[in-house]
């Protein structure tokens, strides 16, 4: 069983998450409020955070380093970017966070937050 945190506040990008990652395996969580995200994840034990690149004010990059930085006494949780533009590739991987195009194929998504979410 794997429980994703969705963090958008964009209903498209919520349904084309759902639509591609919904089986009996997995469990979405959504959260509008990307000041939320971190204390969501953690309470509710998420195997991996997807978060949308541009969510309300804070944004994917902010989310990403609220995780990581909460992290320090728990175990890391990997974050998961939907990218706006291929040239916001370098901006994900500098914060330490995988990324995937946003409404990429089933399969793509499936594959990256599944391959983010594998213990290293």
């Amino acid at each position: 069983m794997s429980t994703v945190l969705l963090v958008s506040d964009n209903d498209r990008v919520i349904d084309s998450v759902h639509s591609a990652l919904t089986d009996p395996d997995t469990t979405i969580i959504d959260q509008r409020d990307p000041a939320q995200a971190t204390e969501v994840a953690y309470s509710q034990d998420v195997d991996v955070v997807l978060v949308d690149m541009r969510v309300d004010s804070m944004g994917a990059i902010a989310v990403t380093h609220a995780i990581r930085d909460a992290a320090i006494d728990r175990d890391p949780i990997p974050v998961t970017i939907l990218l706006d533009r291929e040239v916001d590739a370098f901006m994900a991987s500098r914060s330490g966070a995988g990324w995937v195009m946003k409404f990429a194929p089933a399969g793509e998504l499936r594959q990256a937050v599944s391959t983010t979410s594998s213990p290293t």
